[in-house]
């Protein structure tokens, strides 16, 4: 959910579908009908606003642009706070950009891993099932009605989660990932937010070609799909409700070589949100302790496997990133 903004290490992604032309005003009468409307809206309204996460007690701020012109989807991400960051996609292409470091990472991750979706927008019908939707009356985000809806998980390995869709477009302004005693965990939420602006893509595709650009170092990691089963591993017992939707393989450092080291990233998805299982050799100089912990709530599990070393992380109690560490077995 909130989540989704960093997609566990990938770069902070709004949008990473195609968009179309022709959005209609959303006038849903029920939950189901409002979550369809965020859907839309994220395929097909261009924008540009502040969006804030709090997650842990810690408040970041970033400056998005979202452009959608026919099929294509172009956004410039900046962040406000601490270490500067900018990153720049076009479908599945991304630059980010460490402007203090001289480094831009480029990466195209459409065929390794499914494409980002819009906050809180189910990626399948499917995710409708796991939770149970409820509409929570109205209320305003960034100047704007807003209606609250209410995701309650019919299961013990999810998330309640609550989301406040723009009642003219549908956009989602707000979103919050709720823990117990409907305690807060972790939100996100547009604090200045422009809709349907018209769509420039051609000055953001330029500064991701920028001749200023020439004096940074160019990281280009190499990413190849692959399955959990063609690098030896398997799932024995699935988390209900989740499934894999993606799998890849990259180099750990800035040369792929069959001699380079690699980590394999696996995603599972209940439709809303997401758990990304990491593969790695072990290494004792860096891996030297086991690691449970949770900020906001992205909660991170490490645990050695014999010659491997496994990191969960996601958006779920620390029992579901438990359930699928025991799930990940060698194959025989």
């Amino acid at each position: 959910m909130v989540g989704l903004f960093r997609r566990h290490g990938l770069p902070l992604l709004l949008a990473g579908v195609s968009c179309f032309a022709g959005a209609a005003p959303a006038t849903p009468s029920d939950a189901r009908g409002w979550l369809e409307a965020m859907r839309t809206a994220a395929l097909q309204r261009s924008y540009q606003g502040t969006m804030v996460v709090t997650a842990g007690g810690v408040a970041s701020g970033s400056r998005i642009t979202h452009y959608c012109v026919g099929s294509d989807s172009v956004e410039r991400v900046e962040s406000l706070d601490g270490r500067m960051q900018r990153v720049y996609r076009h479908n599945g292409l991304t630059h980010t950009v460490w402007p203090h470091d001289g480094v831009v990472v480029v990466e195209r991750r459409d065929a390794a891993l499914p494409p980002s979706r819009a906050l809180g927008a189910p990626s399948d019908p499917g995710a409708l099932d796991r939770y149970e939707l409820m509409l929570e009356g109205t209320a305003r985000v960034a100047g704007r009605d807003a209606q609250v809806l209410l995701l309650q998980p019919r299961d013990e390995w999810r998330y309640p989660q609550r989301l406040w869709a723009d009642r003219s477009s549908g956009l989602l302004l707000r979103a919050d990932v709720v823990g117990p005693a409907r305690t807060v965990l972790e939100s996100a939420a547009f604090t200045d937010v422009q809709i349907d602006i018209r769509a420039q893509p051609a000055r953001i595709l330029a500064e991701m070609k920028s001749p200023s650009r020439d004096g940074l170092r160019v990281v280009e990691p190499a990413l190849e799909p692959t399955r959990l089963d063609d690098e030896g591993w398997q799932i024995t017992q699935p988390v209900p409700g989740f499934r894999p939707v993606g799998c890849l393989r990259r180099s750990l450092g800035e040369r792929a070589g069959s001699d380079a080291r690699h980590v394999v990233q696996a995603v599972f998805s209940d439709g809303l949100t997401h758990v990304s299982l990491f593969i790695e050799p072990y290494d004792a100089a860096r891996h030297r302790h086991t690691l449970q912990g949770q900020i906001g709530a992205t909660g991170t599990l490490t645990e050695r496997r014999g010659a491997y070393w496994i990191t969960a992380v996601g958006d779920v109690p620390m029992g579901t990133l438990a359930r699928f560490v025991q799930a990940l077995q060698r194959r025989p």
